[in-house]
This record gives C-alpha cells, sequence and structure tokens, in this order.
C-alpha cells in the first residue's frame, strides 16, 4: 500500500458498510424468525395434508436460507469492522507521522520520503544543506539500527536524525497497512456463499471455516473489545452484555458464538442464536466427516471353533476398520442424532401449541452438552429446569426434550400464566448403570453449573415479575439437585424428584426450598430408589440411610400412575399431571398418595 492510498483512507466509510450487513443481517434474522416461529408454527397448529407437509418443508429451506445469510452478513459486518479497526491504527500513526514531519518544517513526498531544511548543530560555523531521506520498517535488526544511529549522530545536519524518525515512522504505517490490506483482502474474498438457493452442510462447515479465518484475522480487534467477565458471576456476565454496543455485541456473536451461547446470564435470544449458529456449522462439518468415511464393512460377525463348541466373534475386516474409525464413528454419529433432535424440537414449534424453543447451550464434544427450553423462561411466569440422569448424552436428549414437551402442555393448560420447561444436560451424566452411577462425583462436579445456570435464569430476567421455578430430577439427576442444595445456594421455589437413588441429605428441609415445597414420585415397579440408597441416600449419621420415597424424608408423596423408571412423563398420566400442577404454582392441587401404615423403620 501506498502512502497516498493511506492517507485517502477513511475508517467510518468501513464502518458504515459494516452496520449495513448488520442490518441486513438482522432483517435475515427476523424473517427466519417469523417464518419458524409464525408462518411456520400457525401451519403446524391448524392444517394438516400432505400440501402443509410440503408447504413446511419448503419454508424450512427458506429459513435455511435465511439463517445462513444473517451468519454470513454477520461475518462481513465484523470482518469490515476488524479490518477498518487495523488499517485505521496504521492510518493514525501515518497521520501522527505526517503531522510531527511538518511541525519540524519537514516535507513528506508521495512516495514516502522525507525532506528536511538546512540546518546546523550549536557551535558549527557552517550551515548544512538539507535533503532527502527514505525510511526502513521495523528495523528489528540491531546491527542496522546501530548503523543508523551512527549516521545520525556523524551528520553535520542535526534534521538529518529528525527526518529519519519521521521517514522509519511513515514506512512502519504503511508496513503495517499493507500486511492488513493482505491478511484481509482474501478472508474477505472468502466470504461469498454459492451462487444456489440451497443451504447445504458443505454451506455451514464453509461457514465455519470462514468464521475461523475472520476470527484469526481479527484477533486484535477483538482483543481491543470488552472482555467477557473472567470466571464472573451470571449477573457480571448479563452486565458485560449490556455494556457493549450493538457492534460489539455483533463481533462476539460472529467470532465467538460458542462462547456467548455458553454465558449463564445473558438474555436467552442471545444465547439461542449464538447456538443456533453453532449447532448448525457442526452438523455440516461433522456429516461431511462421516460422509467422507469408510462405512463399517457389512460382514461385522464370524464364526470359529475353539474347542469344542464354535465361537462367534468380529471378522478381521471389521477390527481392521474399527481400529482406524470406530471410536470417532460412533462419536459422529451420537452427535449428529442429538443435533437431528434438537433441530426436530425447532421444527415442532406450534404443534399441539408448542411454544417456541431456545437452545441455552450446546457442546456436541464427548458426551455433549445440551439446553433446551420450552417458551422463553426470561419472560415466563413459571420455570422448570429438569436434568436427566444415568445415561443421558447429546445422542440421547431427544427422548429428555420430548419429556419436557409433555410437561410444558400440562403446566401451561392450567391458565396460571406462561411456561417455560427447560431440559437442562449441562453435565457429565454417568453413563454405565454398574460402573459409573453408584458414584457422586459425577453430581458433585455438575452442581455447581446447575447452580449457575438457575443463578443465570435470575440474571438474565427481561420483565419486573420474579418467576416461580422448580427444580426437576429424573434417576441420578436428583442426585445433582441434592448436591446442588447441598453445595450452594438452589435457587428453586419447588423441588421434583422422579425414581430417585437418594439426594445425599437426609431431610427434605435440606434442600434449600420452602417448607412444603419439596415432591417426590416413585412409580410401582422401580428398583432404582433402593438400589441407589446407599450410594447416593442422605444420612444424619445417627439414622438410616434415606431417600426422598422414604416418609421420615418429609416429602410430598405425589400419587403414581405409571410404571418402572422411565415413564414419569407419559402423556395422559397422573404422574406427569401432578408434576405440571406443581409447576404451575398449583401443588396444593396435586394429588398425594395416602401415608403407609405406620410400621416402625419401614417407609
Amino acid at each position: 500500500m501506498d502512502l497516498e492510498t493511506l492517507k485517502a483512507f477513511k475508517q467510518a466509510e468501513y464502518e458504515e458498510a459494516a452496520d449495513g450487513y448488520r442490518s441486513v443481517g438482522e432483517a435475515a434474522s427476523a424473517a427466519k424468525d417469523t417464518i419458524d416461529n409464525q408462518i411456520s408454527s400457525g401451519i403446524r397448529a391448524q392444517l394438516e395434508g400432505k400440501a402443509a407437509t410440503a408447504a413446511l418443508g419448503e419454508l424450512k429451506e427458506l429459513s435455511k436460507n435465511f439463517h445462513y445469510a444473517q451468519t454470513e452478513c454477520g461475518l462481513v459486518s465484523t470482518a469490515l469492522n476488524a479490518f477498518a479497526f487495523d488499517l485505521g491504527a496504521a492510518k493514525r500513526k501515518l497521520d501522527a507521522a505526517i503531522a510531527d514531519a511538518q511541525a519540524a518544517n519537514c516535507t513528506v513526498h508521495p512516495n514516502g520520503s522525507v525532506g528536511f531544511p538546512p540546518g546546523s548543530k550549536p557551535g558549527a560555523e557552517k550551515v548544512e544543506d538539507g535533503g532527502t531521506v527514505t525510511g526502513s520498517a521495523g528495523m528489528d535488526d540491531p546491527t542496522a539500527n546501530a548503523l543508523e544511529r551512527q549516521a545520525i549522530n556523524i551528520h553535520p545536519n542535526p534534521n538529518y536524525g529528525k527526518a529519519i524518525g519521521f521517514a522509519n515512522r511513515i514506512a512502519d504505517a504503511l508496513k503495517e497497512a499493507t500486511e492488513a490490506d493482505a491478511k484481509w483482502a482474501p478472508k474477505l474474498r472468502a466470504l461469498k456463499a454459492d451462487d444456489d438457493l440451497k443451504v447445504t452442510d458443505r454451506d455451514w462447515a464453509d461457514a465455519q471455516s470462514d468464521m475461523g479465518g475472520v476470527k484469526d484475522a481479527g484477533s486484535s480487534y477483538l482483543n481491543s473489545l470488552p472482555q467477557p467477565p473472567k470466571d464472573g458471576s451470571p449477573k457480571d456476565n448479563a452486565n458485560w452484555w449490556k455494556g457493549l454496543t450493538p457492534e460489539q455485541q455483533e463481533a462476539w456473536q460472529s467470532l465467538r458464538p460458542e462462547a456467548v451461547g455458553a454465558l449463564d446470564g445473558l438474555p436467552s435470544t442471545v444465547r439461542d442464536e449464538a447456538n443456533r449458529v453453532v449447532l448448525a456449522e457442526r452438523h455440516g462439518a461433522y456429516q461431511m466427516e462421516l460422509d467422507a468415511m469408510p462405512k463399517p464393512p457389512a460382514n461385522e460377525w464370524t464364526w470359529i471353533t475353539a474347542g469344542m463348541y464354535p465361537s462367534k466373534v468380529h471378522t478381521d475386516e471389521w477390527m481392521e476398520w474399527h481400529k482406524k474409525y470406530g471410536d470417532r464413528y460412533e462419536q459422529l454419529n451420537k452427535s449428529l442424532n442429538g443435533m437431528n433432535a434438537i433441530q426436530d424440537r425447532f421444527d415442532r414449534t406450534g404443534l399441539k401449541g408448542l411454544p417456541e424453543a431456545y437452545l441455552l447451550g450446546f457442546n456436541p464434544e464427548k458426551n455433549g452438552r445440551a439446553i433446551v427450553a420450552n417458551g422463553n423462561p426470561d419472560t415466563a411466569d413459571h420455570q422448570a429446569v429438569y436434568v436427566p440422569g444415568t445415561t443421558s448424552n447429546i445422542g440421547s436428549i431427544g427422548g429428555d426434550i420430548g419429556r419436557m414437551e409433555n410437561l410444558w402442555r400440562v403446566a401451561n393448560g392450567q391458565n396460571n400464566g406462561s411456561v417455560s420447561t427447560i431440559t437442562w444436560l449441562g453435565y457429565d451424566a454417568p453413563q454405565d448403570i454398574v460402573k459409573d452411577s453408584p458414584f457422586s462425583h459425577y453430581a458433585n462436579d455438575g452442581a455447581p453449573a446447575y447452580n449457575r445456570f438457575l443463578d443465570g435464569l435470575d440474571a438474565s430476567r427481561a420483565v419486573d415479575t420474579d418467576p416461580h421455578r422448580t427444580a426437576i430430577g429424573h434417576s441420578y439427576g436428583t442426585t445433582l439437585i441434592g448436591s446442588a442444595a447441598r453445595q450452594g445456594d438452589l435457587h428453586a421455589d419447588d423441588v421434583i424428584v422422579a425414581g430417585s437413588p437418594g439426594v445425599q441429605v437426609p431431610k427434605a428441609e435440606q434442600m434449600d426450598v420452602p417448607k412444603g415445597h419439596v415432591w417426590n414420585e416413585e412409580a410401582d415397579g422401580d428398583p432404582v430408589p433402593d438400589i441407589g440408597r446407599f450410594g447416593h441416600g442422605g444420612t444424619d449419621w445417627d439414622g438410616p440411610w434415606t431417600i426422598p420415597s422414604d416418609q421420615r424424608f418429609g416429602a410430598n408423596q405425589l400419587q403414581t400412575d405409571t410404571e418402572g423408571h422411565s415413564d414419569y412423563w407419559k402423556e395422559g398420566t397422573e404422574s406427569l399431571r401432578n408434576q405440571g400442577l406443581v409447576v404451575a404454582g398449583k401443588g396444593d392441587d396435586a394429588t398425594l398418595k395416602p401415608p403407609p401404615n405406620p410400621t416402625p423403620g419401614v417407609r
């Protein structure tokens, strides 16, 4: 880049262009939301048949287009702001060097050289002629620096040294601008979509690549912005976000959506937008990786005879494939199953009155993380935050989301205010009933994150009224809620535990909710409560191990009509209805089990 080009650079013009792309992105976002939460939702609520199904399919593709346009416009906007930031810094250095040169009666030429006037050192009899010097950028070489200082010291005209300084500063500014231009030119050219109307996995994988490129190039710009508070509370996070300008919020959303989506305390709409970008991009990248991977051999098993009896074993072909690809193949499929289940929930908005969904947390790595809300918790009168138990992971999230859909319909049907039911898979649940579930560290490690999430719901509140909040746990999830109450403040008004193997405390009064607001469900044929008693039951050291199903624990024992460990949220059941009443703030209307016959030492 030459001097005249940099002098003519107007940072505001690029920032105005960035604002234009941001406005287009906001319009695309609004269009996407209208399609998903009004048009498609209305069709699902009122229409059936082939025509409705076909229309929903077309609308889904249109929504993808708007979502992709929103994401790419956000990247272009941020890239332009970051480019303007980098080039603007070089421009300011150039302007300062030129102003200082002019103040010293030096002349800056179009090629960047600096002319200096005649002058003489103190005590000299002769006035030395002026001249012109050319600067050198960088000057990191000690030998070159030493030679330049020596030349300045021996030159008879003191203006020579000043001119060298100005010329070097100009050269540095031009070098910085040239490097910024060279860095950003390919990044901006890469922000170009295919010339078709179908958004594919490849497009989203490309968007993820674009994000990485802009993030790398824009590191200086991003680092210049206010950073999230280190280990901040949800309230700290909320204040940080509110203090950002729209341009700064766009930069964080565009370049660090995974960080924005994970911050408790930020508005649910913001977290949802960030996490949906991560979901779409990861889905595209994972699906492409899976498609490129060799499929498992068709012949997985064979029989060999060892001794008197034949044995079934894996084929050599399958074993070789599994060694190279097996673990990653399984991980990709598990993660994609979970992502598809979350997308399916988005696509059910409006069905049987189901409200819009919010993705409040998402990470597909390892066992995965997913937090999905039915209805906006920031405005809901009643919130329910459900923790699933053993074997829960991203691949099985669909079942847990479905449970909270059923609970939403029942609680919302009580006509006692708006409801948001949330599936919170925000911890590493034990994956093996025998090897993992007897241990408490899964609950103890995950409990602080659960408490932070509940605190975050307070920090992100968008209306003046306080919500009525219910913490719900199933199986090992109840142990986590008990640990959350034991370790810190459980910011909930009611607690519902179902199929609980124990909550680490022996009394309902230790669950950190008002007296009479702990509710337990144990269905006939559910073996988990008694199995877990000695692993997760509470004890006061002078009594037996206690679980919520025990009368001495002090919980309200809700009537159940389901069988086994997994049907507490089955549609049309009293088990589900009673939970819905509690969530809706009508626990007094719930049906309780009749008290057992008083027999010493038994439940």
